[in-house]
């Protein structure tokens, strides 16, 4: 799509990408008590990748959770490409993040850009967030044998 001059589909997917990883660190942080501690430094990590358009910090939790996480997913990702096409976005790097948002015209409407991918990252997070079962927690007599 680059080499033929279509910047507006790279624009939707690299930011639709962001998001699932993005969105798990968001629902890490409102749903604190549904997750372990190492589900929530796994929260940290991915919302880190996702940052840098790396989709498979998402990955520990749909292996886990795919019946939650992947429709979450969809829903967020699905509402960022939708913005970002809507919105005209235009980005003429392959990969990068956040990071292209510091190279000069690489990407057109910046700021309408990151309102589509914090308004899909939301989604998935809060979605996510309601809609996963909190952990066991063992019961005090399981703890002490």
């Amino acid at each position: 799509l680059l080499a033929s001059q279509s910047y507006a589909p790279m624009a939707a997917v690299m930011a639709a990408g962001m998001v699932p990883p993005i969105g798990m660190a968001i629902a890490t942080v409102i749903a604190r008590h549904k997750f372990a501690q190492s589900e929530r430094e796994a929260g940290k990590a991915a919302g880190v990748l996702g940052l840098c358009f790396i989709s498979e910090g998402a990955i520990p939790f749909a292996a886990k959770d795919p019946f939650r996480v992947i429709p979450a997913s969809i829903a967020g990702g699905a509402l960022t490409g939708a913005l970002s096409m809507y919105f005209g976005c235009k980005l003429m790097a392959p990969h990068g993040g956040l990071f292209v948002l510091l190279i000069p015209n690489a990407i057109n409407h910046a700021l309408l850009y990151l309102l589509a991918i914090v308004a899909g990252s939301l989604l998935t997070g809060v979605v996510y967030a309601l809609i996963k079962r909190g952990e066991v927690q063992p019961l005090l007599a399981d703890a002490v044998a």
